[in-house]
């Protein structure tokens, strides 16, 4: 006899559909597994049977052959064990041989029965509610997978036992209930900061566009404060970003309890990460520190101490928003859309154009250091200032600076008016200025005779390129945007333009 169970297996966050077949014949006792399996895979067979004992079955004293198809697809993680094992528990009559038929199972086991957590529920969930088709997993993951709909049939047993007794009707297992992880009030807030004005202005500006940005500044002068206080004001995540956003964490297996947040996500990776780890791969294929902070923000704190190699693999998902990871067996794409915010010292001393210091090795410390940035990164980067130094004035002015929920109300505000405008060209997809196509940039800022010559000018003394060009137009139609302005003005152009010159004086040290 030959049982049929539904399963998958993940390309990226696509859950692709296994047939589990398990056939019970004469022969050696044993079980054995085909279908290109990984080493998890393979060492189901050892869990299975340790479960199936566990809750009172025993394998039969016949050969057991399991084929994970298509054949020539490869199989990798542990959520095999539980389709394996329903598989062969249909196959000798412990449960209906047809009750399976409806559903996609994926779950790991214990050697004592119970069903544990498994990455990538809540894709699996989402693939077989659009099958028509219901999900079995383990417990644990089933909040996550609620989330795929109300119509999708959900059930989430902690045992093999209790799986056993919903299909005989003996102890109906009941739908896991979707969970939101509150977001307590618990972020740093922007008026911790004392001093920088122009820096909070810039970091509003970001926040209001999603735009890349990047402070440089001596050691302590609050780069990496001001950056761990960009989620505070950033709006939080709409209902399609927030499944977009879960699905990613769900393969990664990073979902805490099995509960989803509309906290926009925020990474930072230590800069000795290497190029897998940032942009996705491995040896089985994962998704990288970007991938995880799609819809949110990726922090690159000392941003010259990554590998040059690294920093320019993150050129192009900057600008497509994904990540294609391409090997000689597979072809995984992960999304990759986020905003870019990085922090560095001028030198390597850290003290370079400080008052009263001086550098014993000279201009030379400042061009070696900002060196290992390459040209074309730096041009994907939109805000470009220097954070100086506070002074003691700063630090014992009285008083707090303005809280976060003010600057964020502003900035949700300015994402509303961004949204509104996309929504009526027809851009459903285009929620920022960062992320509007350049043909439709030029179309939405309209430049007048003084904010033209200004922007020509400003072209030809700092070299922009192209699309340092369009990115200094996107800046200018976020400012407009934060003054809920139709028109963008010069004023508007001039600050745009000055959060670029840093970026210029780089480039000829470079």
């Amino acid at each position: 006899m030959v049982a049929r169970v539904q399963t998958v297996a993940f390309q990226g966050i696509e859950a692709v559909s296994v047939d589990v077949q398990v056939m019970v014949a004469p022969g050696k006792m044993g079980m054995q597994i085909v279908g290109l399996p990984d080493k998890a895979v393979a060492e189901s067979r050892e869990r299975v049977q340790a479960a199936l004992h566990a809750s009172g079955l025993s394998m039969p004293t016949k050969k057991v052959t399991v084929n994970l198809a298509p054949a020539d697809l490869p199989k990798e993680g542990s959520h095999y064990d539980l389709p394996i094992a329903l598989g062969l528990m249909a196959a000798i009559g412990a449960i209906p041989a047809d009750a399976l038929s409806r559903y996609v199972v994926l779950g790991e086991l214990s050697l004592d029965g119970t069903i544990a957590a498994v990455a990538g529920a809540l894709p699996a969930a989402i693939g077989a509610d659009a099958r028509g088709m219901g999900l079995i997993c383990p417990a644990a993951s089933g909040p996550e997978a609620a989330w795929a709909g109300e119509d999708c049939e959900i059930i989430a047993p902690r045992s093999l036992i209790a799986i056993a007794n919903h299909f005989k009707g003996t102890q109906v297992l009941s739908r896991p209930q979707p969970q939101l992880r509150t977001t307590a009030g618990d972020l740093p807030d922007l008026s911790d900061i004392k001093g920088q004005e122009t820096a909070k202005r810039a970091l509003e500006v970001a926040a209001a566009g999603g735009h890349n940005m990047l402070m440089i500044g001596p050691p302590g002068s609050g780069k990496s404060m001001l950056a761990q206080r960009l989620p505070s004001i950033l709006p939080p995540l709409a209902p399609k970003e927030l499944l977009e956003v879960s699905m990613i964490s769900s393969v990664a297996g990073i979902l805490a309890d099995g509960q989803l947040t509309d906290r926009r996500p925020f990474r930072a990776p230590h800069h000795s990460a290497s190029m897998a780890a940032l942009v996705g791969g491995g040896l089985r294929v994962r998704p990288g520190e970007i991938s995880l902070a799609h819809r949110g923000i990726l922090f690159l704190d000392e941003l010259p101490e990554f590998a040059p190699a690294v920093l320019d693999s993150l050129r192009q998902p900057l600008e497509s928003g994904e990540c294609v990871i391409a090997r000689a067996n597979s072809r995984v794409t992960y999304p990759g859309r986020v905003q870019l915010i990085a922090a560095m010292n001028p030198c390597r001393c850290g003290m370079a154009g400080e008052p009263g210091h001086r550098c014993a090795r000279g201009p030379r410390c400042q061009s070696e250091y900002q060196a290992r940035i390459s040209g074309p990164f730096l041009d994907r980067l939109d805000i470009r200032l220097e954070v100086p130094a506070l002074s003691a004035a700063d630090l014992i002015a009285p008083g707090k600076a303005e809280t976060s929920a003010a600057v964020a109300a502003r900035v949700a505000r300015a994402r509303q008016f961004q949204q509104s405008r996309f929504a009526e060209l027809g851009l459903e997809n285009v929620t920022t200025n960062a992320q509007c196509p350049t043909g439709m940039i030029e179309t939405m800022v309209r430049i007048d005779q003084a904010g033209g010559a200004l922007l020509q000018d400003a072209s030809e003394k700092m070299r922009l390129s192209a699309r340092a060009y369009h990115r200094v137009l996107k800046v200018a139609r976020t400012l407009a945007d934060l003054e809920q302005s139709e028109t963008v003005s010069r004023i508007h152009l001039a600050e745009a333009i000055s959060y670029r010159i840093r970026s210029d004086s780089m480039a000829e040290a470079i």
